[in-house]
């Protein structure tokens, strides 16, 4: 990962997996960010990588809750969270979306639902526009991104586990400028 990031490094990828990684951090309580994904791709890596930095970092609220389509009744507490968990997000959680797959209708609502009692919608995805529609921040990776989308999870995960860093004078400059003007696109 640390080849990925100093290859990124002059690209806006980096600063955009930091600041949807900082955005993590804002959750209040352990186990209050939700992660859920698709019924057919659940975010058990990303869960799992959350999980470790949330040890590492000693930022217990980034102790991820996986919320699961079709939970087993026999399995372990941590893994039987269902969809039901997004009904009782509120204020000070975070519902953190990733789907490489277009949200399914059902999801949207869940998402909706969460966003008007006041839980932070947060979404990694490929581009989905009623998913983005409803996130207060969310980090489009599309197919022709110079990273692969577990690569942007990864990205993501540590950025969450990571210090924020001070920025300087240029460092902010540099970011009002790319926003006034887009990024820039190399020929």
């Amino acid at each position: 990962m640390a080849f990925l990031r100093e290859v990124l490094e002059s690209t806006p990828w980096i600063e955009r997996t930091r600041e949807l990684g900082m955005a993590l951090r804002a959750t209040r309580s352990p186990g209050g960010l939700l992660v859920v994904g698709t019924p057919a791709d659940e975010p058990w890596h990303l869960t799992a990588h959350l999980g470790d930095e949330a040890r590492l970092s000693g930022l217990p609220q980034l102790a991820p809750t996986l919320v699961r389509w079709t939970p087993a009744p026999d399995a372990p507490a941590h893994l039987r969270v269902g969809l039901e968990r997004i009904e009782r997000a509120e204020r000070g959680e975070t519902l953190f979306v990733v789907a490489e797959d277009r949200a399914p209708e059902a999801l949207l609502e869940r998402v909706g639902d969460a966003r008007r009692t006041g839980a932070t919608i947060l979404a990694l995805d490929c581009g989905d526009p009623d998913l983005e529609g409803l996130a207060h921040d969310a980090l489009a990776v599309p197919v022709q991104a110079p990273l692969s989308f577990d690569g942007a999870q990864h990205l993501v995960s540590m950025a969450a586990g990571e210090a924020p860093r001070r920025q300087g004078i240029r460092d902010r400059l540099a970011r009002l400028l790319e926003r006034l003007s887009g990024p820039h696109v190399p020929d």
